[in-house]
Order: structure tokens, then sequence, then C-alpha cells
């Protein structure tokens, strides 16, 4: 499976295997995007003060906090199985087998 990016910044198609989704977390909130090689490496730059005067968010064990990757939220996963043909519940968690088919068709 080939995955296709656009640059979210300035929406340039990504040829295959170039750009990257970055991460990033501000004020409680986490977001990614799409970037170019050029508009990841701006980000860092613009950031890089900021990430050298920051602390890593330590747990009560004094371990250093670890994000993991956020997937799509249930709701976006709910609309796609409907729209594909798939029977889900309004509530409770979303069967394993759509969320992978959903995770395999985006």
């Amino acid at each position: 499976m080939e995955i296709l990016l656009t640059d979210d910044l300035d929406g340039t198609d990504l040829p295959a295997g170039r750009g990257e989704t970055v991460a990033f977390a501000l004020d409680g909130s986490s977001y990614e995007i799409d970037l170019g090689t050029k508009n990841a490496a701006a980000l860092r730059k613009a950031l890089a003060g900021y990430v050298a005067a920051a602390r890593p968010i330590r747990n009560k064990r004094g371990r250093k906090v670890t994000r993991s990757t956020v997937g799509a939220d249930a709701r976006t996963v709910r609309e796609w199985a409907r729209a594909n043909g798939y029977e889900v519940n309004d509530r409770g968690r979303v069967p394993a087998d759509i969320r992978e088919a959903f995770d395999a068709a985006n």
C-alpha cells in the first residue's frame, strides 16, 4: 500500500516516500500535520529554541512520558464504516475488524 501526502501548509502534492506527518502538542491539544521536507525542517527550526528550553514531562515514577500515535476518532471511523457498507453501533467501542479496515483504507 502506498500512502501519498499533500503538504498541509502549502498544498503541494508530495511524491511517494517524500514528506512526513509531524505530530506535536500545544496547550493540552495534540496535532498532526503532513509536511514536505522543507516545511518540516522549517517547523523544527522554528520550534528548536522552545524545545531546547523546555523540559520533558515525567510521570509520578519519574519516567519520561511518551505519547502514542492517536488514531482517528470513533465518530470518523463510524461514518466511514457506514459509508462503506459496515453495520456499526452508534455507541460503544468500534469493532477491531472495522477499525482495521478503516486504517487499511486510510
